[in-house]
């Protein structure tokens, strides 16, 4: 009986968030009731308010959980090698492909204003604990730097999703590492 419920209720996590950003693709957060939100799943309103306090709150989530993964991924290389950042990377990318609607969506501000900046913040925070402690004595020429790299690796990404992906996650993955690495030295 227990596993029948959790299957309902990971049933009914999963159909809320889909319909979510499928109405996040048409429209910002803030003209989403929880009402259509619920139609559009086809759950009952009350199902809803035992999962999440709002539709805000269903949106929170699903950042949360793709930060968590990519929390995963950012901890399980070591940086130092340059192989194996450029496989971090492509693993990134590879669960961008595999969640494309998802990314495309939360990274249009209108849609998901917190997205973005959360995604960023984590990014910051991994490069100032890995990086640039051991390789920038300025304090806040680092903090520009990692705003300069991530902000420029998300434009590079959001215009690959533009795209419709028509490099490989490999491809990307070498591009914007050597963009990171090397600058514009990289186009001589």
């Amino acid at each position: 009986m227990n596993e029948k419920l959790d299957r309902r209720k990971k049933y009914t996590r999963k159909v809320l968030k889909e319909s979510l950003i499928s109405l996040l693709a048409e429209k910002p957060i803030s003209d989403i009731t929880v009402k259509e939100l619920c139609a559009l799943a086809d759950i009952n309103r009350s199902t809803f308010y035992t999962h999440y306090s709002d539709h805000y709150d269903l949106l929170s989530k699903i950042e949360e959980e793709i930060t968590e993964d990519m929390n995963r991924y950012l901890h399980s290389y070591n940086y130092e090698h340059e192989e194996e950042s450029i496989q971090m990377t492509e693993k990134i990318l590879e669960y961008v492909i595999e969640n494309k609607l998802m990314f495309q969506t939360l990274l249009n501000k209108e849609a998901a204003p917190t997205f973005e900046k959360r995604m960023m913040d984590l990014t910051r925070g991994f490069m100032r604990n890995n990086w640039m402690d051991e390789h920038m004595a300025n304090k806040h020429e680092s903090e520009y730097l990692s705003s300069f790299v991530i902000s420029g690796a998300i434009h590079v990404i959001k215009d690959w999703i533009e795209k419709d992906m028509d490099q490989s996650p490999r491809e990307m993955a070498v591009m914007i590492n050597h963009f990171i690495n090397y600058g514009f030295s990289y186009l001589e």
